[in-house]
């Protein structure tokens, strides 16, 4: 008797790339599929997060369709995403702003919705803690949501849950701040690898090697691998980076000239928000070190 061959298309989102094959989560369980080969040629590279059509032949799959993303992360690779919880700890390593307005300025870019997430906060103390308090207010001020959690006591942790039902997030963050510790305290049965800090180095080991949407609190999220520099895609113009600070949005109808950069411009008034310290002066610094890094990128190419 011949062998019954199951054929069908099914639809389905990747959820983990390895060893060459896409597994594709579909209503009916896991796929291990390929793409094909044309793939390539066509200039099309799927990444996890990516909705496909599958054709399947006696439980093997292969990707004949990517469809189109709603948006698209470089690094960490990731597609369609809904919103990204931008992980900083508050110690080991010290908070950065420079590195969370960083991240913060790639996540508006795309237009996806950033929320922070604190770890660490049981290290803090003295005038640490002061610093980080006075900054995460700044953030606040801003508009943005900031959570403060502690894998260890397990602060604000249930705070998070609550943020993934019916999304896709990314968990995004350097290396080391606590992204998998987060997760294992949402859901210890992951049981997610995790490193202590490097004092040499003062930064941690990347656990995490791939991509991966894991199923949690009813949603999916992507822990990706850490990663201790993140660089502006070429893509990116000044005039589109005035539009990353939604501080700066909400007072540029105010300034003197339309299409102010809020650099030397006369009657700009963001400036004049930076000196009457309605603007965080870390943001506004940080916003012209991006500039100019902009602008050295642009002479290099």
């Amino acid at each position: 008797m011949a062998e019954n061959r199951i054929e069908e298309n099914r639809d389905g989102t990747i959820i983990r790339l390895q060893g060459g094959f896409y597994d594709v989560m579909t209503t009916q369980g896991e796929v291990r599929s390929r793409a094909r080969g044309n793939f390539r040629k066509r200039g099309i590279s799927p990444v996890v997060g990516d909705e496909v059509v599958l054709h399947i032949e006696s439980e093997t799959g292969y990707i004949l369709e990517v469809k189109e993303r709603q948006n698209f992360l470089v690094r960490p690779p990731v597609a369609n995403i809904d919103q990204a919880l931008l992980v900083v700890s508050a110690a080991e390593p010290d908070f950065s702003a420079h590195l969370l307005d960083r991240f913060l300025v790639l996540i508006e870019a795309k237009e996806i919705q950033p929320i922070i997430i604190l770890t660490k906060m049981d290290l803090l103390q003295g005038t640490a803690e002061a610093e980080v308090r006075t900054a995460i207010a700044g953030y606040r001020q801003i508009g943005y949501q900031v959570i403060e959690t502690s894998s260890e006591t397990l602060e604000g942790v249930e705070e998070v849950r609550p943020l993934l039902r019916e999304k896709t997030s990314v968990l995004a963050g350097q290396s080391g701040v606590g992204k998998s510790s987060l997760l294992n305290a949402l859901d210890p049965t992951l049981d997610l690898e995790t490193s202590h800090i490097s004092k040499s180095l003062g930064r941690g080991r990347h656990t995490t090697r791939h991509v991966t949407l894991i199923p949690l609190a009813d949603g999916l999220i992507a822990d990706t691998p850490g990663f201790s520099n993140l660089d502006f895609p070429h893509e990116m113009e000044i005039e589109e980076l005035r539009w990353c600070f939604p501080e700066f949005v909400a007072r540029q109808d105010t300034c003197k000239y339309r299409g102010c950069l809020h650099l030397n411009e006369p009657g700009c008034a963001v400036k004049k928000s930076v000196e009457a310290e309605e603007i965080m002066s870390s943001r506004y610094t940080n916003y012209g070190m991006f500039v100019e890094e902009i602008k050295n990128r642009a002479r290099r190419y």
